[in-house]
């Protein structure tokens, strides 16, 4: 592979050139020359299909999602676009760090690449019954804060703005 930066030959040239080499324009104005790959022989196993296929609904997202004005925010100033941001988003679930009780408040630590849009609470009690249920307000940072002074087992779900989903159970 290599990178053109400034050739009045191949400036602004992108694609295939006698199904030997591949030209690709990248957003710093570079050009990147490589082999063109061959595929021909390859035969995909059953997880390397399903990988394919969660990427294919990847793709599918990030095309629909690329306008939203969050997701082009976070892509200006960078060498990514709107796109790549969305795809990235779909492809990172979000991470509950930490639950954490004190007095009157549950506090969840949750961070996504993007943005954590929404942390619901569960308390249960002893034999698994919904005791609470709510949403956690937002705060500094990744703080999210739900006030609550009911006992038992909290299950805690944060959401992104892919709408991946995880969750955390602590006693």
């Amino acid at each position: 592979m290599a990178k053109v930066r400034s050739n009045v030959i191949v400036r602004g040239l992108s694609g295939a050139f006698g199904e030997q080499i591949v030209l690709r324009h990248m957003r710093d104005g570079s050009t990147v020359v490589a082999k063109m790959p061959d595929f021909s022989k390859r035969k995909f196993s059953t997880r390397q299909k399903e990988h394919q296929s969660r990427f294919q609904q990847a793709v599918a997202y990030a095309k629909a999602a690329r306008g939203n004005p969050i997701y082009a925010e976070i892509a200006a100033g960078t060498l990514k676009n709107a796109y790549n941001v969305a795809l990235s988003d779909w492809c990172n679930p979000p991470v509950i760090h930490t639950i954490e009780r004190s007095e009157g408040y549950i506090r969840i630590w949750a961070s996504d690449n993007v943005m954590v849009t929404k942390v619901q609470l569960t308390i249960l009690d002893q034999e698994g019954n919904v005791v609470e249920k709510g949403e956690g307000v937002r705060g500094e940072g990744d703080l999210w804060e739900y006030a609550s002074r009911a006992q038992g087992q909290v299950m805690a779900e944060a959401w992104d703005l892919a709408g991946n989903r995880v969750s955390l159970v602590v006693e």
